[in-house]
């Protein structure tokens, strides 16, 4: 349990998927927090096994134990993106279908499914919706994962590009809390969304390199650059379809339901520039083998000192949008 540092816990080692494991990982527990899953979009058959199924199998597991109260962690992928004309809510009817992202699918059948076996088996079950995480974990030594990474390699020059598209980030320490917080206060068979400022990619990106000075310069790409990559299977492109859509959430029934506070944006962005340093500084990624992501940041960066972006930036006016930011 080497990400929970010097936290005071009895580790219990159990396959997600086992429910016999499952059942004697929850014997004499009174509440149960369901936060396994995987971030990705391969392999599809192990990323639908993890998030779809397995949430149903600790609800159902928790039942045959006596639990009275199972919290799954799902994510604001498992509602869908968020309609054009204004924040998605926890009542949205889900969008995701026939998008062909195999993440936001999986996560939203997961919940619906442990909410359907809540139901059947008298478990308690209030599921929660993160956004888009930063901060730092408890074990400050380890790497970075999936969503932290966004600013990791865009500190590291390892970020070529940023999609022209909405999100919504919260804080690790907030999705911690709200997670306590729908442990004592949720209403069973409800979801709320864990999330903390709407705010576009670039001005994320733009904000991340005012606060830490590093200043790398990256190409814009329209929303419809994620189907484009999806089509063409680029690498990474379901990660650029993800990133393509509207995330942005509201938290207002968790505020007024749960008592959810997030901090505010600049001091989860400190923090998590802060601790991406000191993994760099202390050569926890070493001598990292260039991938496509850093080879094409490298030329991006060179386009820049050559003055190849000054002229992209000249046809801004021709296409209406950005094609560039400088942070």
């Amino acid at each position: 349990m080497p990400r929970l540092g010097a936290v005071e816990v009895e580790p219990v080692k159990a396959d997600v998927l086992d429910r016999s494991a499952l059942r004697r990982a929850f014997r004499a527990c009174d509440l149960v927090f369901h936060a396994a899953g995987l971030v990705g979009s391969r392999p599809p058959e192990l990323v639908w096994q993890l998030n779809a199924l397995a949430p149903r199998l600790a609800v159902e597991a928790a039942a045959a134990e006596g639990v009275r109260r199972v919290v799954v962690t799902s994510s604001v992928a498992g509602i869908g993106p968020a309609p054009a004309d204004r924040p998605g809510t926890e009542e949205d009817i889900y969008a995701g279908w026939g998008l062909g992202l195999t993440y936001p699918d999986a996560k939203h059948e997961g919940e619906a499914e442990a909410l359907a076996a809540g139901a059947r088996l008298g478990v308690e079950v209030v599921v929660v919706n993160p956004s888009y995480v930063f901060g730092a974990p408890v074990d400050r030594s380890q790497p970075g994962e999936t969503s932290t990474r966004t600013i990791g390699n865009y500190l590291r020059g390892r970020l070529p590009a940023v999609v022209d598209a909405q999100t919504n980030v919260v804080d690790v320490v907030d999705v911690a809390n709200g997670h306590l917080l729908a442990a004592e206060r949720g209403r069973a068979g409800e979801r709320y969304v864990l999330g903390g400022h709407d705010v576009g990619w670039v001005e994320l990106l733009e904000r991340v390199a005012e606060l830490s000075d590093v200043h790398h310069p990256l190409v814009v790409l329209p929303p419809e650059a994620g189907r484009a990559a999806e089509l063409l299977r680029l690498p990474k492109s379901q990660g650029v379809a993800l990133m393509a859509q509207s995330w942005s959430y509201s938290s207002a029934k968790a505020r007024r339901e749960l008592g959810y506070r997030a901090r505010s944006l600049d001091r989860t962005l400190r923090e998590t520039i802060d601790w991406y340093r000191e993994l760099i500084e202390n050569g926890a990624f070493g001598a990292a083998p260039p991938s496509a992501f850093s080879l094409s940041a490298a030329a991006v960066r060179l386009a820049g000192r050559t003055g190849v972006l000054g002229a992209v930036e000249l046809a801004e006016r021709y296409v209406g949008r950005r094609l560039v930011v400088r942070p």
